[in-house]
C-alpha cells in the first residue's frame, strides 16, 4: 500500500519503534463515520464505506478506531469496508470507555472490560490480533489528570503476551503516564489533545520524537470546536489552501514523529485533508503559526 507517490503526498512515512509497522503520515481518524454524536449509524452508511475504500486507494494504511464509537458502529464499518484488509494497514484502536443506551461517554478500565473490549474489537474488525491498542483514559473533557494507569496496561501487556495485541499505546495521558507504561511495557504512540491552539504537549512531543515514539494527535483540527484564528485564515489565503489544511500540514511540520488521524465524513473533505501533506509552509510562515496565541 505504500509507494514513493504516496509518501510524498501523504507527509512522508514513519514506522512505529520497535516494530515491523510502516504507516504515512497522514491517517484517517473513524470516529466521524458513526451518526451524531458518535451515536448509531451513520445517515448514508454508503457514502462512510466510500471514504475509507477512497483513502485506502489514496495510500492512507492507519486507521484509527474504537469499538465504542457507535458503538461498534465503526468497525462494523471498517469491516465493511475494507476487510479482507491489504497488506500494510494498520488498524489502531482503543480501550477504557463504553457508551452505554443512554450515549453517555463511561470509563472501562477494568481487567474484565478491557479484555472484553480487545474481544470486541477482533470480533467487528474481523481479526486475529489487533495491530495497536492504546489504554484511553476518560477524562473529564479538560484534558489529562494525573493517577496511576499500571493495572490497565498491566491487562494490555498480559493480552499482548498471549497474541491477541501486537503493540500497545497510550491515550489522553500525562508524561508521567506514559513513563509509567514505559516500566511495563513497549509503548509504540501516544494519542493526546493537540493542535495549533492547543500546545500543552510541546514538551512531550520533543521526548518521544528523541526515543522514536509517535505522537498523534486527536483533534488535530480542534475537534468539536473547530479552529478559529485570523492568523490561520490569511495564511490559509495567501497559500490558496484551506485553514483546516494549513493546521495539518503545520502538526507535520511540527515534529517528524507526529501522525495525523483527521476524522471526516465528507469525501470533499477527506481529499482536503489529503492533500495537506503536498502543503509547502515557508519558514516565514511557519513563523507566523508558531507565534499564533495560545
Amino acid at each position: 500500500m505504500s509507494n514513493t507517490k504516496n509518501d510524498a503526498r501523504l507527509g512522508g512515512r514513519f514506522t512505529f519503534s520497535g516494530t515491523s509497522l510502516t504507516v504515512q503520515r497522514i491517517g484517517y481518524g473513524a470516529m466521524k463515520l458513526s451518526g451524531p454524536g458518535v451515536w448509531g449509524p451513520p445517515k448514508d452508511p454508503d457514502v462512510a464505506v466510500a471514504i475509507l475504500r477512497e483513502a485506502a486507494a489514496a495510500g492512507v494504511n492507519h486507521i484509527d478506531t474504537a469499538d465504542f464509537y457507535g458503538p461498534h458502529v465503526t468497525n462494523q464499518i471498517i469491516r465493511r469496508a475494507l476487510h479482507p484488509y491489504p497488506a500494510g494497514l494498520v488498524i489502531v484502536t482503543k480501550l477504557g470507555g463504553r457508551r452505554p443506551p443512554d450515549g453517555s461517554w463511561q470509563s472501562a478500565i477494568s481487567p474484565q472490560d478491557l479484555t472484553a473490549g480487545v474481544h470486541d474489537n477482533l470480533a467487528n474488525l474481523g481479526l486475529d490480533a489487533l495491530d495497536i491498542v492504546n489504554y484511553r483514559v476518560m477524562g473529564s473533557g479538560h484534558g489529562p489528570a494525573e493517577g496511576s494507569i499500571a493495572e490497565q496496561v498491566t491487562v494490555l501487556e498480559d493480552l499482548r503476551r498471549k497474541g491477541l495485541i501486537r503493540h500497545v499505546g497510550v491515550s489522553n495521558v500525562t508524561a508521567a503516564q506514559v513513563a509509567e507504561a514505559q516500566m511495563i511495557t513497549d509503548v509504540v504512540c501516544v494519542q493526546n489533545n493537540y493542535n495549533l491552539a492547543h500546545r500543552h504537549d510541546d514538551a512531550l512531543i520533543d521526548d518521544l520524537a528523541r526515543q522514536g515514539i509517535a505522537y498523534v494527535p486527536f483533534f488535530p483540527l480542534g475537534g468539536f470546536t473547530p479552529l478559529q484564528s485570523t492568523t490561520l485564515n490569511d495564511v490559509a489565503a495567501a497559500l490558496g489552501a484551506t485553514p483546516m489544511q494549513v493546521a495539518l500540514a503545520w502538526l507535520l511540520h511540527r515534529s517528524p514523529n507526529i501522525l495525523l488521524i483527521p476524522g471526516t465524513s465528507s469525501l470533499a473533505h477527506l481529499r482536503e485533508n489529503l492533500a495537506a501533506g503536498q502543503l509547502a509552509l515557508s519558514p516565514q510562515v511557519l513563523a507566523q503559526l508558531d507565534g499564533m496565541e495560545k
